[in-house]
């Protein structure tokens, strides 16, 4: 959530801030600022709602704002007071010298406000970033430089922060710091960009520096310096990145999230290559780095995430208890964080995270760390923070997921969760034809992908039809329960329908009661699996309820016709790997079915795709 921009150089400061904004809306936000500096002062100019209303003001003054010099970008998501103009960043000290945006939640900000009440200084918002401006403006007065000031600043705040900060009488600098929220530098030719991502910075350079925590930079148009909180000057480390600009490209696509649905099955494959090269040789995951004995002798393993994550790791609890009969807890991170839990020096830590800085899963990873156990990450960002705990990373390389609703990187957490399930079978010893026959089934998903994404028209179809219906409710059995919990999350997260995911044997629990001919039940039915027979019998007790009956199904059997509605086929699949298949349609489903309501697809109201407070 939120989005940082800073640049310092000879090009057009406002045009590359609202570049790097856009690039950025995928993180989610509600409104937007920009301050520049120009005309030997600090200007600022911010937005409510969609960045274009941002550019739109700022086109009608284009030519009084092309001389400055340097500035701060902000794209921000409400946590202490409402989305208006008022509360959006940037923020200015009550001394009008002292300029901040910032990522992050501050916990002590009111005391910290009350205190400087005290002193003098006056608040316009309702934020916690307000405080951050006024408290570096008390200490600038003994400081008397910027960066001494943010310095003796940091120490006072406690929570997380990454903030870009100017100071209207330093017309040469702006000073960066992070503490538990990303920031990047980009490194140019005479020119220097801070972003809070990777998007906003590749239009620019491709040499980056990663800030770690408790660190402060000064950014200057031809220079950069960081040190650390206590004054100790840190040498850069400039790595060089990969992405491609394209990659926050549509690519012809109506919308970000289609694309990326389209891309899975080339994920797949390229998360397979060089991983399976012989069905019969054991699997290669070489990114690894426990010791084997270690592993061999692990008794328990606990997975940690939230969301969508939180779905793919479920899925891992069946994988690895079936093929390695290893127990497994799976938990959402925010509830890890807040008990009591049995992790120790001898425990297996999986922590899942699409962009690696969802807070609750980083604050659970420390915590496991400091209890002494061993820490794997699944991640879609190799250079986040929450990589910097962990003994492996396990990288699902999907690229840059620009839609808040997680499609791809889903499907490329749970490959990696097939994967690393049959590579720790394969080190329990539990080698044999059955893991042969799965390695060469995973061979095949990419093409069964393909073949669902073809028959895209048909789904789209269906979702025509169900989109007058305003509640759902979803049902699955064993290892595609997740994938009915994800196709509801899918559907009410980018269409606002209110859709529930239930056991199918829960449903006569409680659920029944819901039941009428406006509430469609979705099902996922693999036939092969041992609970078949039991969720038809489920789908029988909905029909005669009157319910409309979905379901998603490699079955062949025509008798289906007589009791389902609507049937949407998936290819032929063995009961542990058609989670890969079966959540395709759900994708779609949810995708046509917002677009046909007219719902903003890839930016949900109130939804941000890295999610940094806890």
């Amino acid at each position: 959530m939120c989005g940082i921009v800073g640049y310092i150089g000879d090009n057009n400061v406002s045009e590359i801030l609202l570049k790097g904004l856009d690039n950025l809306k995928y993180r989610g936000y509600d409104s937007a600022g920009i301050a520049l500096f120009n005309n030997n002062q600090i200007e600022i100019y911010k937005s409510v709602g969609k960045l274009e209303n941002l550019k739109n003001k700022m086109s009608k003054i284009v030519s009084e704002t092309k001389d400055s010099l340097f500035g701060i970008g902000h794209i921000r998501w409400a946590t202490h007071g409402v989305a208006n103009e008022v509360n959006a960043h940037p923020h200015i000290s009550s001394n009008k010298d002292i300029v901040v945006v910032h990522n992050g939640i501050i916990e002590n900000y009111k005391e910290l406000k009350e205190n400087l009440i005290e002193k003098g200084y006056s608040f316009a918002s309702q934020t916690d970033t307000e405080v951050i401006a006024n408290l570096i403006s008390d200490e600038y007065k003994y400081a008397l430089n910027l960066k001494d000031a943010v310095r003796n600043a940091l120490p006072k705040l406690k929570g997380a922060y990454a903030i870009c900060v100017m100071c209207k009488n330093e017309s040469d600098k702006f000073v960066v710091a992070r503490k538990h929220a990303p920031l990047i530098i980009g490194v140019g030719n005479n020119e220097n960009i801070v972003a809070s991502d990777l998007p906003a910075i590749i239009a620019i350079t491709s040499d980056v520096i990663y800030l770690n925590d408790e660190e402060i930079a000064v950014i200057k148009k031809d220079s950069v310096e960081i040190e650390s909180v206590d004054g100790s000057l840190i040498p850069l480390k400039i790595v060089k990145i990969s992405m491609e600009v394209d990659a926050v490209s549509k690519m012809g696509y109506k919308h970000y999230m289609l694309k990326e649905i389209n891309e899975q099955p080339n994920i797949v494959r390229n998360l397979l290559n060089g991983r399976i090269s012989d069905v019969n040789a054991k699997i290669k995951l070489d990114e690894i780095k426990i010791p084997l004995d270690i592993l061999r002798n692990l008794s328990k393993i606990q997975i940690i995430a939230c969301g969508t994550s939180l779905h793919a790791g479920l899925v891992g609890k069946y994988l690895i208890e079936d093929l390695a009969s290893v127990p497994v807890e799976v938990e959402p991170a925010s509830e890890y964080i807040y008990r009591n839990n049995t992790t120790d020096a001898n425990s297996l830590v999986i922590a899942i995270s699409q962009s690696g800085e969802t807070a609750d899963t980083l604050t659970a990873v420390r915590q496991a760390r400091e209890k002494g156990a061993y820490i794997v990450v699944i991640t879609n960002r190799p250079d986040s923070n929450i990589t910097r705990y962990s003994d492996s990373i396990l990288n699902v390389n999907a690229g840059i997921e620009v839609s808040v609703a997680a499609t791809k990187s889903y499907t490329a957490q749970l490959l990696m969760l097939y994967l690393f399930a049959i590579y720790f079978a394969e080190v329990k010893g539990k080698s044999d034809d059955r893991i042969s026959l799965i390695k060469e089934e995973l061979l095949s998903i990419p093409t069964k992908m393909e073949e669902i994404l073809s028959d895209d028209s048909n789904i789209e179809s269906v979702a025509d039809k169900l989109s007058k219906f305003k509640n759902f409710i979803y049902i699955g059995r064993g290892v595609n329960l997740p994938t009915a919990m994800e196709g509801a999350l899918k559907l009410k997260e980018v269409s606002y329908i209110n859709a529930n995911a239930y056991p199918a044997g829960e449903l006569k629990h409680g659920p029944i009661a819901l039941l009428d001919e406006d509430v469609p039940i979705v099902s996922v039915l693999i036939p092969g699996y041992i609970t078949y027979d039991k969720i038809i019998a489920n789908c029988e007790e909905a029909k005669a309820r009157n319910a409309k009956l979905i379901t998603v199904t490699s079955s062949e059997d025509e008798k289906l016709k007589n009791l389902f509605d609507v049937i949407v086929k998936i290819p032929s699949v063995s009961d542990l790997l058609s989670p890969l298949l079966s959540v395709i349609p759900f994708q779609l489903f949810a995708y046509h079915i917002s677009n046909f309501l007219g719902k903003d697809v890839d930016q949900p109201r109130n939804l941000a795709k890295s999610v940094t407070v806890e």
